[in-house]
């Protein structure tokens, strides 16, 4: 069994970290640290209330326009069980379990600094939740990303008091019957935890987390792939010299092209004489352009880090000051900007990939018209270019901010919302069709290197071909080609790029 993970407030949780534990599926614990800062804070909550009756938000009050209505002590606890039911709105299609497990995580980690008033119990329920497979069922909708994430997290945290749905080894099950499976008693939610729970930027930092590390590799893979088409393009080496991006340093651009000059040393198709003087913007600006989505990546993930190391429900209990302050820390414009502009540098991507696509297809260079050896009869790779474009096409719309939006909701007292949750969706959405434009340029050069032949490419190049070929071999004549297509952006999305 994997090693448990602990989650602590005292260590930086940064990406990689997120990653390795994800993708060795580590047990999830709590560290002594952490225990005592939710037990102290919830301490502090119950002692003020009980020598207090002065309004805190929240927790002895209404919420969002009804802020100013008193609830009695007696009803603290059903406030919150009333709000996480009627706030469990959401609608569309389900969050996948990966992303679930992800909110859980995240979720965990952010009330575990004591500045959210929650039972320890609580905490660790969402833990049990992780470490047994029980994803609860989650939708994509309903969120406007500036309470946090409010239905998505209502429909994550329902199960904790023994409603709503979870997914279990393969099954759907209602909450409650999951739970007998454990001899698990549903929580009794006290002062403040339903708050808790659902204010929060869990759901559109779950996808900021994946689409990000996604992200970074497509990073990588767009350069492997545009250094096999720049082969099988015949293309020239002189826009990657490194005396060229010295003067324009930009930190993605000499990234860049220092990857491409690592790609391509060694290749006998790099030593053979050029025939063009200069090649398309496609080939040529790779540097330039992958290398603005690199940096743009980079700054994309400095904020998510930030944002996994947070707390953003409201109000946050300062125990040691003595103070419970109601502000706007849940509100999700810092994630709902980044992930517009991750959309656009991945969509990016996709852009300049497809256009490479096409000239590797356009019969120039000495390679046939469409890369088959019998054009006319055959169609060979024109369709997939028609497919890349239609992506393409559909990845430009998708970026249309969604952080420029808003739209008032309770009565006003939210005046204005981020669309953070939509920014998020969008931009797997992106994601997931920038790894097909890229799956078909792969093949569309691994096609045409076929044709240079008996010239080889650099060793690192030369065992991408032999690795995707395997998926996806050479096509002689037509045949039924979407196999292809989705090998190709399977391909993308899990091999280990260089």
């Amino acid at each position: 069994m994997p090693d448990t993970f602990t989650l602590s407030p005292a260590t930086y949780l940064d990406l990689n970290t997120l990653e390795q534990v994800l993708r060795e599926q580590r047990p999830l614990a709590l560290s002594d640290d952490a225990r005592q800062r939710i037990e102290h804070c919830h301490q502090y909550l119950q002692d003020r209330l009980e020598h207090s009756d002065a309004p805190i938000y929240g927790i002895n009050t209404g919420f969002g326009a009804l802020c100013n209505t008193s609830i009695s002590p007696e009803d603290r606890g059903q406030l919150q069980t009333n709000l996480m039911m009627s706030h469990a709105c959401g609608t569309g299609q389900e969050v996948p379990a990966e992303l679930v497990r992800l909110m859980l995580l995240l979720k965990a980690q952010s009330l575990s600094y004591g500045h959210s008033g929650v039972q320890l119990r609580t905490v660790q329920r969402l833990l049990d939740f992780y470490n047994r497979g029980i994803h609860p069922v989650v939708y994509q909708q309903g969120s406007l990303g500036a309470s946090g994430d409010l239905a998505p997290l209502a429909h994550l945290c329902l199960p904790l008091i023994g409603l709503g749905e979870v997914h279990f080894e393969g099954y759907r099950l209602a909450a409650a019957d999951a739970m007998h499976l454990f001899s698990w008693q549903p929580i009794e939610l006290q002062a403040k935890e339903g708050l808790a729970l659902l204010n929060g930027t869990q759901f559109m930092l779950a996808y900021a987390v994946h689409t990000t590390l996604r992200a970074r590799r497509l990073l990588e893979a767009a350069d492997v792939i545009g250094a096999l088409s720049l082969e099988a393009f015949d293309g020239r080496p002189e826009p990657f010299d490194e005396r060229l991006h010295r003067i324009r340093p930009h930190a993605g651009q000499l990234a860049t092209a220092r990857h491409l000059r690592e790609l391509l040393a060694g290749s006998e198709l790099q030593q053979q004489a050029k025939t063009a003087v200069q090649d398309p913007y496609s080939f040529r600006c790779m540097p330039q352009v992958h290398g603005a989505s690199r940096d743009a990546v980079q700054h994309v993930a400095g904020v998510v880090e930030t944002e996994c190391n947070a707390v953003t429900d409201n109000p946050n209990i300062f125990p040691e000051s003595d103070a419970i302050l109601s502000g706007g820390n849940f509100h999700g414009q810092p994630l709902a900007l980044s992930l517009d502009f991750l959309a656009i540098a991945v969509a990016e991507l996709g852009s300049i990939s497809e256009r490479r696509t096409y000239q590797l297809i356009g019969g120039q260079r000495g390679l046939p018209p469409f890369l088959v050896a019998e054009p006319g009869l055959n169609s060979g790779l024109m369709i997939p270019q028609y497919a890349a474009a239609s992506i393409v096409s559909q990845s430009k719309q998708l970026c249309t901010p969604a952080s420029v939006d808003s739209i008032v909701s309770s009565n006003g007292q939210e005046d204005h919302v981020s669309m953070g949750a939509n920014a998020a969706t969008k931009a797997l959405r992106v994601i997931e069709n920038t790894e097909q434009v890229l799956g078909i340029e792969l093949l569309n050069a691994v096609q045409a290197l076929a044709f240079r032949r008996p010239a080889r490419s650099s060793e690192a190049l030369e065992a991408v071909v032999a690795a995707f070929q395997q998926q996806a071999p050479f096509i002689a004549r037509d045949r039924v080609l979407y196999p292809d297509l989705h090998a190709a952006a399977q391909f993308v999305r899990t091999y280990a790029w260089v």
